[in-house]
């Protein structure tokens, strides 16, 4: 069985939720495949400076506190305080062609990962378009730095990344966080559809799994 986690490395709230769904799949790490889906929720074709969407993260990332208890860095605070002096044109296909080469290296790690690429925007201040954004991970990771940079650009990893957005998509994913739990070919099971506790989580996870043995049960009888 699965764990499809849809985020966006530019959410907000995937930001305020990654803590609790890295402490969720380490939980569930031996029982369960963890996949990280981005979801593609700013299209480079159609993206802008930051000062036009600053006003509006002004006030979101304060309720993603009050909620989550996450806490954005004064480095990226920067560029919503000060828009006008800001370079940052934000994305989501980098991260996410820089997710699917770092998933190459570390399957198994996928969560902290995206985890830690939220850091490195929300708390560390870096620019996810710019590739330096990520080399201090590489190591981390074990991912070679000369390959990172090579398939960074090259277009076989671009139509992945795109891949995962059109996932997302027939997954029918309409804003981020969301979490899936696959059972069967057709059958899914939502877990959280945005910011959601750890304990909601477990106890969800709980009454599924009752679910699913009471109909194994059910079939065997008959």
């Amino acid at each position: 069985m699965t764990f499809y986690y849809c985020y966006d490395a530019h959410c907000g709230w995937c930001f305020g939720f990654s803590k609790v769904m890295a402490a969720f799949a380490e939980r569930y790490k031996d029982f369960f495949h963890f996949e990280v889906l981005s979801g593609g929720m700013i299209p480079k074709e159609t993206a802008k400076p930051i000062k036009v969407m600053a006003g509006f993260i002004g006030d979101a990332y304060k309720r993603v506190e009050e909620l989550t208890g996450a806490k954005f860095g004064a480095d990226y605070l920067w560029h919503i305080q000060n828009p006008d002096e800001s370079d940052w044109v934000p994305e989501s296909l980098t991260p996410a062609i820089a997710l699917s080469i770092f998933k190459e290296y570390a399957p198994e790690k996928q969560v902290q990962i995206a985890a830690d690429f939220q850091k490195a925007l929300f708390e560390e201040g870096r620019d996810l378009s710019d590739g330096e954004a990520y080399r201090h991970l590489l190591t981390k990771y074990t991912v070679p730095a000369e390959a990172f940079y090579q398939k960074l650009s090259d277009p076989v990893y671009a139509e992945k990344a795109r891949y995962e957005f059109a996932l997302c998509r027939q997954l029918q994913v309409t804003g981020f966080p969301k979490l899936l739990l696959q059972t069967a070919d057709t059958k899914f099971y939502l877990l959280a559809e945005g910011y959601t506790p750890l304990e909601t989580l477990n106890a969800r996870l709980e009454n599924i799994m009752n679910e699913l043995a009471t109909s194994q049960k059910n079939n065997a009888k008959n």
